[in-house]
């Protein structure tokens, strides 16, 4: 596809399936190595094995990003094979529903693990190699749900916020240092648990063509709509944008909700 990536490598949590395989394929199709973070071996792999195939520099890393020992060692094979580390894409997590009344302690601490936290760790983690090296790009897949959210998102719309502070903190703090940092903000993408809910209704297809017709586009994202964004973020093209968040969602939320 082109060359804007070429020489670069990205570690990508949460890319053996849906947003995170497409960020992957659209980073790769782009001339950057890859690492496949993935907690899921059968996905991780079957993700690295298919872009090796289609003749691209990929790797799969066994990666639980609520494990600080597996981020270390993720990102620890990630420089040995590829020898530095350009893009982090913090985009593992999972939507998550309680009742904040109800949820636990214990329930609150792996909501926040999986979906602020770990991302968290993988800064951490990437900030000092990017720096000793020629700099790095951080995108962190936040959701519109970060800034406006529906019922029952609680507490997935408060990680998410977290997200959009964690990217202004590390755009301020690292950029002297040659660091951006980034937050993505997808609003509908077709992956699993947007199509668990479609096929749920009791008509899908009129369910479909309902969220279809919230759009301005009149369709759902798709998983390589991310990643063409992500791709671009990553690369010197551009260089002036970081600590902000960029939302990408087909123009739901110019919509006036009275």
């Amino acid at each position: 596809m082109g060359e804007r990536l070429s020489g670069k490598s990205a570690f990508v949590t949460g890319a053996g399936g849906g947003i995170g395989r497409g960020i992957a394929e659209q980073l790769a199709a782009n001339g950057a190595s890859v690492t496949i973070a993935e907690i899921n071996e059968k996905t991780g792999r079957s993700t690295a094995d298919e872009l090796r195939q289609a003749g691209y520099e990929a790797q799969f890393a066994r990666v639980d990003i609520r494990s600080e020992d597996d981020i270390v060692a993720g990102i620890a094979a990630h420089v040995d094979r590829f020898g530095a580390l350009d893009i982090l894409v913090n985009n593992a997590g999972a939507n998550q529903h309680y009742d904040a009344s109800k949820m636990t302690v214990d329930e609150w601490e792996r909501s926040m693990s999986l979906n602020l936290r770990g991302a968290w760790l993988c800064c951490k983690h990437a900030l000092p190699i990017m720096a000793a090296g020629e700099g790095g790009v951080i995108v962190s897949i936040a959701s519109v749900h970060a800034t406006m959210t529906a019922n029952n998102f609680f507490p997935y719309n408060v990680a998410k916020s977290g997200i959009l502070g964690l990217t202004r903190s590390i755009a301020l703090d690292w950029g002297p240092r040659k660091i951006r940092a980034v937050a993505v903000s997808p609003g509908w993408v077709r992956t699993q648990p947007a199509i668990d809910f479609l096929e749920a209704a009791d008509d899908p297809a009129a369910e479909e063509q309902r969220v279809k017709d919230l759009h301005p586009v009149k369709r759902i994202g798709e998983p390589k709509d991310i990643g063409a964004l992500v791709a671009f973020l990553a690369s010197d093209e551009a260089g002036y944008i970081t600590g902000s968040e960029i939302v990408i969602d087909g123009g739901i939320s110019a919509r006036y909700a009275g």
